[in-house]
């Protein structure tokens, strides 16, 4: 079992309403339907991805460690490379929330995580 999987899963599925779909052959977490975080493999590199907004985008793409993410990077997704170095799972965390955050509905983004 891929343990980094696992753990973003954990994280992932703490958040309300959200569920894990497999789409395009890797796994893809959501809420209200709309992908917020994706598990893939892109050109030989395992990578996570969430949408930071093009706002932050190019703030993070200054980091050797994300990319923009292919496809949806214009709407301002951006992907962590899995084995570019430790991971940071404060960092994972907060990117999944903020992710969260910018595709959930409305009456979503106030409420506290699940026990």
């Amino acid at each position: 079992m891929d343990r980094n999987l696992a753990r973003l899963r954990k994280i992932c599925l703490a958040l309300p309403e959200t569920a894990e779909t497999e789409t395009w052959g890797h796994p893809n977490f959501r809420v209200a339907n709309k992908i917020f975080c994706a598990y893939e493999t892109y050109q030989n590199e395992l990578s996570m991805c969430f949408k930071v907004g093009l706002a932050l985008q190019g703030v993070y793409l200054k980091d050797a460690r994300f990319y923009r993410t292919p496809y949806v990077g214009k709407h301002g997704w951006v992907s962590l490379k899995v084995n570019a170095a430790e991971i940071d799972w404060k960092e994972v965390e907060g990117l999944v929330k903020q992710s969260y955050s910018l595709i959930a509905p409305a009456r979503r983004r106030s409420t506290p995580q699940r026990p």
